[in-house]
């Protein structure tokens, strides 16, 4: 609110369970578990958490500010129980 008359935007990203080296200790079976909670059913890749801030960044999101951008495959979306198919 306060920079935006500056032309000055603020904006973050959310990002949920990761593929990194932080989440390789997990193990599948931990990785497993958590996708079945990911309507989207797997893990970001720092790419795809990547491109959303560089959308933000852009122009194309020129008129795009205060927004908290979860970047979690659905989760915010769903009630996080796990899916069965």
């Amino acid at each position: 609110m306060e920079y935006g008359s500056r032309g000055i935007r603020v904006n973050s990203v959310c990002p949920s369970l990761g593929l990194m080296l932080m989440t390789e200790r997990f193990g599948d079976e931990i990785l497993h578990r958590f996708n079945g909670r990911i309507p989207l059913q797997k893990a970001a890749i720092p790419a795809e958490v990547a491109a959303a801030i560089t959308f933000l960044a852009s122009e194309d999101a020129s008129f795009i500010d205060g927004v908290n951008l979860p970047i979690d495959g659905g989760v915010t979306a769903s009630n996080g129980q796990p899916h069965f198919n």
